[in-house]
């Protein structure tokens, strides 16, 4: 039982942040021996040409503000298409694109899915790169500039930018533990990067080179992290790029957060089950180690061993087995006695940050269970519902 509960620990520690600590350590000893990674230098003329494509279902709250933001990027007109997919919208967001002569609008009344109108997308392509953003987000005026002139670089099959979500100082226990989290998340793939790739794409705003791409299923769920995983599974790296950046609000609540984990969680079973060839580390050695420790365990394995951990804690501490263990016990117990506070405060809308990260990481957790039974139930379709944001 012992070894059961150690283990557990050192997995679940390395999940959340040992992997985060050893990345740290590697970039270090890497600079030793090479230069830090400098910014890629942008010449307008050098700049390949580019579309972006933006997938938008029932946007109309967001339609305006968000080709008011997409016309003002800088960008060599002549080298850039705007293509808004509308596919299944019900509302006026389909009216709302028409008015703008700049975009080139991409209407089905039919609703197949995100993946399909993307597939559908795609085939107007004719430029070099392939821009993806959400139609709830904001890009930062310089974005395709930086995203496109790691381009330059042969070896680069995809770049990723960073989400960035707005929280101020009245912030929920959403908008905090959603904003926190990718703040953490963001340095784990700045690192991931500088060592040698970023594991998967997020869908608010990353690129691929055209020719790279390839259709994923209509069953496909993450339908941005398998598009960029079969690129880098490729010999491609992943680039991140954290100087083009797409800020969203956060979820309305932590109910609609939780709806958005539960999809991400299902989408990430069906993933590594997609993707097994990636557990091949002698075939692709340092992308499957960086795969396995940075989605694999978070997707699978960790939040098990977190029930795991405590049934062994509580065994190991009652039959006396040493101070140290009714100790950790103690600590587990602070722990998710803040998280149940949180979610109690929350209801009230009492709101006190130092409970939100560990309330916000228990949602996180209990996600992925449901996001298994939800996967192996058949009851997450790649067609969902999206999860209400503030406005």
């Amino acid at each position: 039982m012992k070894v059961t509960f150690w283990l557990s620990i050192f997995i679940v520690f390395y999940t959340f942040l040992g992997y985060g600590i050893l990345l740290f350590l590697m970039v270090r000893i890497k600079r030793l021996f090479s230069k830090k990674p400098t910014e890629p230098i942008i010449d307008i003329d050098q700049l390949p040409t580019c579309t972006l494509i933006v997938a938008a279902f029932n946007e109309q709250d967001y339609m305006h503000d968000k080709i008011k933001n997409t016309l003002q990027l800088n960008y060599p007109t002549n080298k850039l298409q705007i293509l808004f997919v509308t596919d299944g919208s019900t509302d006026h967001t389909p009216e709302i694109v028409a008015e703008y002569k700049e975009i080139k609008l991409l209407h089905s009344p039919l609703r197949k899915g995100k993946i399909n109108a993307v597939h559908r997308a795609v085939q107007e392509v004719d430029t070099e790169v392939i821009v993806f953003t959400d139609a709830n987000t904001f890009l930062n005026t310089d974005a395709l500039q930086i995203i496109c002139a790691h381009y330059k670089n042969n070896n680069v099959g995809a770049v990723a930018g960073e989400k960035r979500v707005f929280s101020d100082e009245l912030a929920d226990a959403s908008a905090a533990g959603e904003g926190f989290y990718w703040k953490y998340e963001s340095a784990l793939k700045k690192w991931d990067s500088e060592i040698y790739s970023v594991v998967g794409a997020a869908g608010e705003l990353f690129s691929i080179r055209t020719s790279l791409y390839e259709p994923v299923g209509p069953d496909i769920i993450l339908d941005d992290f398998m598009i960029s995983m079969l690129i880098a599974m490729k010999n491609y790296r992943i680039v991140y790029e954290p100087n083009a950046y797409a800020t969203e609000n956060a979820s309305a609540n932590v109910k609609e957060e939780l709806k958005r984990k539960i999809r991400i969680a299902a989408g990430g079973i069906q993933s590594i089950i997609k993707l097994m060839p990636l557990f091949n580390v002698f075939k692709y050695g340092i992308l499957s180690f960086q795969y396995i420790s940075h989605r694999v365990l978070r997707w699978t394995v960790a939040p098990f061993l977190l029930i795991l951990i405590f049934f062994t804690n509580a065994a190991l501490a009652i039959s006396s087995e040493g101070w140290l263990y009714s100790f950790i016990l103690f600590l587990q117990i602070i722990f998710y006695s803040a998280a149940c506070l949180g979610y109690l405060l929350e209801k009230k809308q009492l709101r006190i940050k130092a409970l939100f990260i560990p309330y916000y990481f228990c949602v996180m957790n209990y996600a992925v269970f449901a996001g298994i039974y939800r996967y192996y139930t058949k009851q997450q379709s790649a067609t969902w519902e999206k999860s209400l944001r503030k406005l």
